[in-house]
């Protein structure tokens, strides 16, 4: 909440604290989603060296945990889209588009639909709607509006997911889809 209303350096404190008591839990997954919060928040104060690193160092510990259960696999997918928007907001789009697919990839074990109050709700679907985002970012959401790609929204995803993929659709003609009670369109459009 700190974040979203800016409050960057309180945000970082808490985050930080966060990350702290979730490394002494012993839980890789607790640890992951405390490092994901802080790296949001170094994103924002322009230190994405920095949150880029944790990221990749929260990725591999649940990495190492061989993603033997369904919250692991899906932990390990909602990172790499973490590392990517982190790259693409740095203007590094090479790394933005490898982590992009990477997350894609391990998407492809989970379900259609995140089980409910799950630490990392996420699917495949929505990972696709978040490399939305992430072109969207880079500059380039082209790409994912080819004639006759299969539609990223199979599914509908969580309205805290749509802004990843509001702009670029308001940018296609589709207005309507960015407001958050609004039916998500195909991309196929």
């Amino acid at each position: 909440m700190l974040n979203k209303l800016g409050s960057y350096g309180q945000a970082r404190l808490t985050a930080d604290r966060a990350r702290t008591w979730a490394e002494l839990s012993g839980s890789p997954l607790t640890s992951a989603a405390a490092a994901r919060e802080l790296t949001i928040v170094l994103r924002h104060q322009d230190r994405g060296a920095e949150a880029q690193r944790l990221m990749a160092t929260a990725a591999s510990a649940v990495e190492a945990t061989s993603l033997r259960t369904d919250a692991s696999v899906s932990a390990y997918a909602r990172m790499p889209y973490t590392q990517a928007c982190t790259a693409a907001r740095g203007g590094h789009r090479a790394d933005a588009l490898s982590v992009t697919e990477e997350a894609r990839r391990a998407s492809r074990r989970l379900s259609a639909v995140a089980p409910a109050g799950r630490l990392f709700p996420i699917s495949p679907a929505a990972v696709d709607l978040y490399a939305v985002g992430v072109h969207w970012v880079l500059g380039d959401a082209g790409p994912l509006w080819k004639p006759g790609r299969t539609s990223v929204l199979t599914n509908s995803p969580p309205v805290n997911a749509r802004p990843a993929w509001a702009p670029a659709w308001h940018a296609r003609g589709g207005p309507g889809a960015t407001r958050a009670d609004s039916p998500l369109p195909a991309l196929d459009a």
